[in-house]
């Protein structure tokens, strides 16, 4: 068992999973498992607290107890638990004053790509919204390869963000508002499936935890945290999007909009924000990137990998390529990635090694080096 993960979870429970009071006791502790070495004398670490808090915070009996269930509900379905602590754990999100201590992800993806874009919007699009999301990841997808797709996997434009980001091969995550032992809405269940095995299912809730509606509130500081920019396709005047945008604007982080037609119910949002200069408009996926500055495929990303690793192979450089965008992969997935074949591949892997261009981990993952 995982300690700090053990203990983690543990802390949600114990703060009654209040997120801005389970950071608080994680940072100025260090951690969980400091935290609860530490239960009794709270009042020494921190002399702010309340001596109600004081008082609550010693007996861990039940928690720990819940914990344990989870840490092995975890471990059956595949589910890793991932702590402020955990490389994993998503970088950008980690330093947002409201960052949930754990989650619980199952997934193929790597939550710190080199981009990340949540694409967010009504439940209730219209089919220019669904030609909008089509056309902008297929366009994106051409130009910059390296994005994860973050979204909520709900009606509307969520799931058509997640489908086209998949349909167009790129890896999508979808952040929920509920525990991983069930999927809301449950038409999605195919698509949320076959997300984990390319992208994943993120949430900060334990098993048996229903989709209530403050949870999906809450799910959008996530989706908006992790994320390096924000798109908005078709909103009604209020809406989750527009809850997304503003938590997105509070973290410091590009938002962006599509323009609609005037008066129609589903365009006003994104028109609002627009106007009131809280998004930038954006037409097309040219228009992002030029905002947004992303590298884009092609002379420009060989050029870099041939003045790093001048001496390599086109395969070596296949591989050296993938792992630039995604570090530390099994090599199954790497063989799937580049469609070499596994005994090929362990030979390049071993000269790549020679060469001091990527050292193996444990569990056959392999990690490139900084040159």
């Amino acid at each position: 068992m995982n300690d700090e993960q053990y203990y983690a979870i543990a802390l949600t429970r114990m703060t009654g999973f209040n997120a801005a009071m389970a950071l608080q006791l994680y940072r100025t502790l260090g951690s969980a498992q400091a935290v609860y070495e530490h239960r009794g004398e709270l009042g020494d670490a921190m002399p702010d607290a309340a001596p109600r808090l004081r008082e609550s915070m010693k007996n861990w009996d039940e928690a720990l107890r819940r914990a344990a269930a989870e840490m092995e509900f975890a471990s059956k379905g595949g589910i890793r638990p991932l702590t402020l602590n955990d490389e994993a754990y998503p970088e950008r999100l980690r330093h947002c004053p409201d960052a949930p201590v754990v989650l619980y992800y199952r997934g193929t993806a790597q939550l710190n790509q080199r981009y990340v874009l949540d694409i967010v919007g009504t439940r209730h699009c219209t089919n220019y919204g669904q030609d909008l999301v089509r056309r902008f990841l297929q366009d994106l997808r051409q130009q910059c390869p390296q994005v994860l797709v973050v979204s909520g996997l709900a009606y509307g434009i969520d799931i058509c963000a997640h489908r086209n980001a998949m349909e167009q091969g790129y890896e999508t995550v979808g952040v929920l508002a509920h525990g991983l032992d069930q999927i809301y809405p449950y038409r999605h269940r195919d698509d949320a499936v076959r997300m984990v095995r390319q992208g994943g299912l993120l949430t900060e809730y334990m098993s048996q935890t229903e989709a209530l509606p403050n949870n999906f509130r809450q799910r959008n500081r996530i989706v908006a945290g992790m994320s390096d920019a924000t798109i908005l396709v078709e909103s009604a005047i209020k809406g989750g999007g527009l809850i997304t945008c503003r938590i997105a604007q509070e973290y410091g982080r590009d938002v962006f909009a599509f323009p609609g037609a005037v008066g129609m119910p589903y365009s006003e949002g994104c028109n609002k924000l627009i106007r009131n200069n809280t998004a930038a408009l954006i037409t097309s996926a040219q228009d992002f990137l030029e905002a947004v500055g992303w590298q884009t495929a092609g002379s420009q990303q060989q050029a870099v990998e041939r003045q790093l690793f001048p001496d390599l192979s086109p395969e070596e450089q296949q591989i050296v390529g993938l792992l630039q965008q995604t570090n530390d992969l099994q090599l199954n997935v790497i063989s799937v990635k580049t469609n070499i074949p596994i005994g090929q591949l362990t030979a390049l892997l071993f000269q790549l090694e020679v060469k001091g261009v990527v050292r193996p981990l444990a569990g056959g993952t392999y990690h490139l080096l900084a040159h």
